[in-house]
């Protein structure tokens, strides 16, 4: 399904990229000198940042394992980022080995890594779609091949949107992405924000920028918009890893001062 050639990919290693960044900051190998470089200038600004990335990846197994208690069986996760277990397929898979995930990513290296997101249970099924959040069309078409549009999917933007701006038409981007999923589909999503730590997102904002990434940081009313007309489940948006925490371990580290992000899951009607 990724139509590529993993083999014959080609990573550029002149600009950092957010998947590298973010494998970095999970004390992953996937990366190199230039994101390692940035990762530390965000370090410099903020010394738990990958504080904040293990919370993200925590966020998303808690997720995954309440949609699965609900009977969730489709999931389409799109920021995948560099393979780092447990993956959302083995999450699921573990509880529902019949769960059915589409991986989808714009970074090279992920589609080089892809096979290591491809090995789920002979039950369910793993696939992995090599294409851009801001071209939802591509993304359905490739996920209908392996999802059945006809019943409820799960819908993961797990710390991607903050990486899209208005001008890219960020909430524009989930309504398409939402619109083509049935009543009982659901959102979730994390978002990071400036709500707490002006000072430092701004600068982080400006130094990314600098490097040719962008960093749309938004508030948490800026953030519930992307739920307008869903449903959120309780207990609504929330500090990221105060949401459901009762379904996982806590991340070493995720209570000294507040975490800046929002995460939340809603259903659609």
């Amino acid at each position: 399904m990724t139509g590529q050639d993993p083999t014959a990919v080609q990573i550029d290693t002149s600009r950092p990229h957010t998947a590298r960044m973010y494998d970095w900051y999970l004390g992953g190998k996937d990366n190199y000198p230039v994101d390692e470089q940035m990762g530390r200038q965000m370090l410099a600004l903020d010394p738990r940042v990958p504080v904040m990335a293990r919370v993200n990846r925590a966020f998303m197994h808690r997720a995954t394992t309440w949609l699965v208690q609900q009977g969730v069986r489709q999931f389409l996760d799109i920021g995948t980022g560099i393979p780092t277990e447990p993956n959302l397929h083995q999450v699921a898979q573990r509880v529902a080995p019949d769960a059915r995930v589409v991986y989808c990513d714009n970074d090279p290296i992920v589609l080089a890594h892809a096979a290591a997101l491809l090995r789920g249970t002979p039950q369910g099924a793993t696939e992995y779609l090599q294409a851009d959040v801001r071209d939802p069309a591509a993304i359905v078409d490739g996920a209908r091949r392996i999802l059945d549009f006809g019943r409820p999917v799960a819908l993961s933007l797990v710390a991607l949107l903050h990486f899209v701006s208005d001008e890219d038409g960020a909430h524009e981007l989930v309504a398409r992405l939402l619109a083509e999923l049935p009543s009982g589909s659901y959102l979730t999503m994390t978002h990071a924000t400036s709500d707490f730590t002006p000072q430092e997102s701004e600068a982080a904002t400006e130094k990314l920028k600098a490097a040719g990434v962008t960093l749309a940081l938004r508030s948490r009313e800026e953030f519930a918009r992307f739920f307008d007309g869903l449903d959120l489940v309780e207990p609504g948006v929330e500090i990221v890893h105060q949401w459901h925490p009762e379904l996982g371990e806590p991340v070493p580290g995720q209570d000294d001062g507040v975490i800046p992000g929002y995460g939340a899951v809603a259903r659609k009607r």
